[in-house]
């Protein structure tokens, strides 16, 4: 395994911000970790990366121990922490040869991740003259230094514009192909474009983790919006989980079906002499799935 936690919490004086948390992580996964603001994610991957130390359990990181071989698991992890900390007067070579002196790798390196991050037609500025999205490429160009097993993003794609966005999101899927990635963000199209997995935690709480196709097949129970020309008192129709009134002429019809239902709807409204003035699909999807998960109390 490339990362394993085993029962990891940890406590700011009586305040509990990670509860007896346990998952582990294939080498070449691309895991995306969610959670609401303040549900721990910052604090388990400094943990991950040695800049805290957790009150309670365990964490191993490509075979070393957190707590006990904190350099070793520095010298084999790459990290973006939230608030990318850059020189910002110091040209990119600059900043990145400083980084390689540091990691003790040979400065051929530098012209490496400078073209592997995209940084080319920027690397003769300064970091303060960058754009936010070229700033991002900074902080992965120097976490990629030293040509670590894994990486741990911490919010890699805050702040940037969608073309950035798509960019780096890009960069780090290509990234994941030989490495082991963990990234938390906040934004669910991201998660669904670029990551295998999910791990999900609340308040502190691990609420769900799961691969991400599995995750989403589990709710793809079909959820059908329909608004009749009339008032209408049940409906029952094969396949059918569930019919609520919305209001008075507007149904949510659930059904167990891989099959597209709509037709089926369409077909039960005509036998019965009813007709549809609208009708929307309103399956679930990861962000839905995700409100679910981390609205209970």
């Amino acid at each position: 395994m490339s990362i394993e936690v085993q029962n990891i919490s940890k406590f700011y004086g009586e305040q509990k911000a990670l509860n007896n948390i346990s998952f582990s992580i294939k080498k070449g996964e691309i895991v995306g970790f969610l959670g609401p603001n303040g549900a721990g994610k910052s604090t388990l991957m400094k943990i991950l990366t040695t800049y805290l130390s957790a009150t309670e359990g365990k964490a191993i990181v490509n075979g070393f121990d957190v707590t006990n071989q904190a350099k070793n698991v520095q010298k084999s992890v790459g990290y973006l922490p939230e608030h990318n900390p850059l020189y910002l007067d110091l040209y990119i070579r600059e900043y990145l040869a400083f980084n390689a002196d540091v990691y003790k790798v040979s400065k051929s390196r530098i012209e490496e991740v400078i073209q592997l991050t995209g940084l080319t037609p920027e690397a003769n500025k300064k970091i303060g003259a960058l754009s936010k999205g070229y700033r991002q490429r900074v902080g992965l160009a120097c976490a990629l230094l030293h040509d670590p097993e894994v990486l741990i993003l911490d919010e890699p794609t805050t702040g940037l514009d969608p073309n950035q966005l798509l960019e780096i999101r890009e960069l780090i899927k290509n990234i994941g192909k030989n490495k082991t990635v963990f990234l938390s963000t906040h934004i669910m199209q991201e998660v669904e474009a670029i990551c295998d997995r999910v791990i999900i935690i609340n308040k502190g709480v691990l609420v769900e983790d799961k691969n991400l196709k599995s995750l989403v097949k589990e709710h793809t129970q079909q959820i059908i919006e329909v608004e009749f020309d009339k008032i209408i008192d049940t409906i029952v129709m094969a396949n059918m989980i569930s019919a609520a009134k919305v209001n008075d002429n507007v149904w949510e019809i659930i059904f167990n079906s891989d099959e597209d239902m709509r037709s089926k709807v369409f077909d039960y409204a005509q036998e019965k002499g009813y007709k549809i003035l609208q009708m929307n699909l309103k399956n679930k999807n990861l962000e839905q799935i995700f409100r679910e998960k981390t609205s209970k109390k």
